[in-house]
């Protein structure tokens, strides 16, 4: 590229190169990545193409082009995402918040819980999210990875939430111990190993393995959900899981086999089976 760039010009060779590197969105990701940096929305590149970039934006500007040309993830790159109309810090330790998991959020929020727990919270978006909008509610938030735990903490201090929210280090539910709550929720791994190839790079690549894949089994973390929450809610709770393409019928079935009630399924934006949930209610 030249030493010397215009708004347009830049984005435009930026663009480019990034739709050769395979990135879905070429353009936009351009867009993003210099509004960032010069810190302005992206209206102002519209508003003002013919601007010429310095030397030092345009170094930066390269080295986070030549990151996404690897397809490392936007969000890794600007270091935040949005979900539910609430931003997050994200690093390479938490999975990138993705908008079908606002579905769980949704179910969690339409019980009107006063105790939630979010089991293996990572970037803590499901519990910040749940206690931002239920200002009375307390929640737990669980995972066993330490920097995903980290992160969470920041996100809570950040949407003034952390006297609410819990972290625990730990397996799924064990640092739940003793606790009996309203509900119980989950973001769990559901993605067979024998599926890793067929993911996107920014996915198979980046994120955190332990976040996303279950071995050959890509049930197990449901199997465990259903079969051990009932410790850790009170009659008339709720566990509510988010499943894959495909898992819907699967983890229903669990549920009702492991004695929950009123299981049903609910739809993603797509129409895609994304959220399961089911009431505890002992016989």
């Amino acid at each position: 590229m030249k030493e010397t760039q215009t708004i347009l010009s830049l984005i435009t060779q930026s663009a480019s190169l990034l739709e050769r590197a395979g990135v879905d969105t070429p353009r936009l990701d351009a867009e993003l990545l210099l509004a960032d940096l010069l810190g302005v929305g992206r209206a102002h590149l519209y508003a003002h193409p013919e601007q010429e970039l310095d030397t030092d934006v345009l170094r930066e500007f390269l080295r986070r082009l030549e990151r996404r040309a690897k397809r490392e993830p936007l969000a890794y790159i600007l270091g935040r995402a949005e979900f539910y109309g609430l931003e997050f810090t994200v690093t390479p330790d938490v999975l990138v918040p993705r908008p079908e998991t606002e579905v769980l959020v949704e179910a969690i929020l339409a019980r009107a819980p006063q105790t939630v727990a979010d089991i293996g919270t990572g970037s803590g978006c499901i519990a910040v999210a749940v206690a931002v909008n239920l200002p009375r509610a307390q929640v737990w938030a669980t995972d066993i990875s330490e920097g995903a735990l980290r992160i969470a903490r920041e996100n809570a201090r950040r949407h003034h939430v952390a006297d609410r929210v819990h972290f625990l280090q730990g397996d799924l539910l064990q640092p739940l111990a003793g606790l009996r709550l309203d509900v119980v929720a989950s973001n769990p791994p559901y993605v067979a190993e024998s599926e890793r190839l067929s993911l996107q790079p920014e996915v198979r690549d980046w994120e955190p393995p332990q976040a996303l894949f279950t071995g050959a089994d890509p049930l197990q973390f449901h199997r465990r959900l259903a079969a051990e929450a009932h410790f850790h809610l009170r009659e008339g709770g709720w566990l509510m899981v988010e499943v894959g393409m495909g898992q819907a019928e699967a983890v229903a079935s669990l549920l009702e086999e492991a004695g929950y009630r009123q299981v049903r399924i609910q739809n993603d934006l797509a129409g895609i089976g994304r959220v399961v949930e089911g009431q505890y209610s002992p016989k």
